[in-house]
């Protein structure tokens, strides 16, 4: 079982470190912030709670950054204090975790991380399969909540794509969704996808909570734990001559971090929406 190193004790990287940790899916998590004490009390807070809920993962706490060389999946999350990392101040700390963890997938699991994959991919020259973001599937997971309240129905049985640059250029191919198996167009009526529709907006940013659940969902995809498609900022491939921006798309993940971009089928509207998100 490989490790994760989590760069940022803040609610986001503490709240991940637990999710992780519950769900056995690394067999060791390295938290590190800055902060004197602050990683190494979370670490420790977490461990206690092993034999009560009965996980084995092992944590340890750090304010040397270092301490994340080595580890399979180094996941930038939240500064103690501070938020998360982003603009220059996160380019800059990203130049260092990609130092630092040469050959490791990089994952942001921030809500405001998707310039920083962009800018990591396309400044930094990090491989565009080694750096994404996970906060998508949480907005994805959102929309399914709603989708499932709307049918009276269960989240687990809705399959749906979330696409685009949230939070106001949002695509969501309902012909493609299904629920249950069906179609999801024969159950939800046009009125009520409208209505999600216009809803959508107001679900981002998610939580703490909500994003370490979606970035989980991502690092067991990638230890191999996993094999659900996931929602990711993917930053753009230049190499067509189009520029373009980090996008949340659907994608399928391996331990070489993405191994294809699983865009569903879309209408020529649809299409038009997504170029536009998309396109400088």
């Amino acid at each position: 079982m490989r490790d994760v190193a989590i760069i940022g004790a803040g609610e986001l990287g503490g709240a991940l470190a637990y999710v992780l940790a519950r769900k056995s899916a690394a067999g060791e998590i390295r938290l590190i912030d800055e902060t004197p004490n602050v990683a190494a009390g979370k670490a420790l807070d977490i461990m206690q709670a092993a034999p009560i809920e009965g996980f084995a993962t092992r944590l340890s706490g750090s304010t040397d950054v270092w301490r994340a060389a080595g580890a399979s999946v180094l996941v930038v999350a939240d500064r103690f204090g501070s938020g998360e990392w982003q603009g220059d101040d996160g380019l800059m700390q990203l130049k260092r975790i990609v130092d630092v963890g040469a050959g490791s997938i990089v994952l942001c699991a921030g809500s405001s991380q998707r310039e920083l994959v962009e800018r990591g991919v396309r400044e930094l020259h990090v491989a565009r399969e080694r750096l994404f973001g996970s906060a998508p599937e949480a907005l994805a997971g959102a929309v399914r909540a709603i989708v499932a309240l709307e049918t009276n129905g269960s989240p687990r049985d809705v399959a749906l794509a979330v696409l685009g640059v949230p939070p106001s250029q949002i695509v969501i191919p309902w012909e493609d969704a299904t629920i249950a198996g069906l179609a999801l167009t024969r159950v939800l009526h046009e009125p009520s996808r409208h209505r999600i529709d216009a809803r959508v907006a107001r679900l981002w940013p998610p939580g703490p909570y909500a994003l370490a659940s979606a970035a989980a969902s991502a690092i067991e995809a990638l230890l191999g734990r996993s094999r659900r498609q996931t929602t990711c900022f993917v930053a753009p491939d230049d190499s067509a001559g189009r520029r373009a921006r980090a996008a949340a798309l659907p994608v399928r993940l391996g331990p070489a971090g993405i191994v294809d971009v699983a865009l569903p089928p879309l209408s020529v509207h649809e299409q038009v929406l997504l170029d536009n998100a998309i396109l400088l």
